[in-house]
């Protein structure tokens, strides 16, 4: 993280949503591709592996499983992403509800990044992580 790139809570509120979500789409996509190369295999594996988490469905089924434990400051700026409306339609492989809770996602992310709060998103990355794979456990 660039410690010039650290802004303020206040700073921050003035950023457009979608400028958020689009910091945090890069980061949340490079915490994922990290995650891929743990995995030791080849580019096809690591392209799956990535796209299988960075897509607006799958976003959105993060968000869900985390949203029970963020705070009431991460919970507004969700909800001030979900509610951003891109000038664009949302991707023809996801619904609007899902790609709407992507950008709520990928805006919060956006948001800890730009104040310096890469521990939490650490911690959140994990929390995912730990109950995305005890709900596959559990309908597998």
């Amino acid at each position: 993280h660039d410690p010039r790139m650290t802004l303020s809570h206040r700073e921050t509120q003035l950023l457009p949503p979608l400028q958020l979500a689009y910091i945090g789409d890069a980061v949340y996509a490079l915490r994922i591709r990290l995650k891929a190369l743990e995995t030791g295999r080849g580019m096809q594996h690591l392209h799956r592996f990535t796209t299988g988490f960075v897509n607006a469905r799958a976003q959105a089924k993060a968000l869900e499983a985390i949203v029970d434990s963020l705070t009431d400051r991460e919970l507004a700026l969700v909800k001030r992403g979900r509610n951003a409306h891109a000038r664009h339609p949302g991707p023809r492989s996801a619904t609007t509800a899902e790609y709407s809770a992507a950008t709520g996602f990928e805006a919060l992310i956006g948001y800890l990044y730009l104040t310096g709060q890469e521990e939490r998103i650490d911690t959140l990355v994990e929390l995912i992580e730990t109950r995305t794979n005890a709900q596959e456990a559990q309908n597998a």
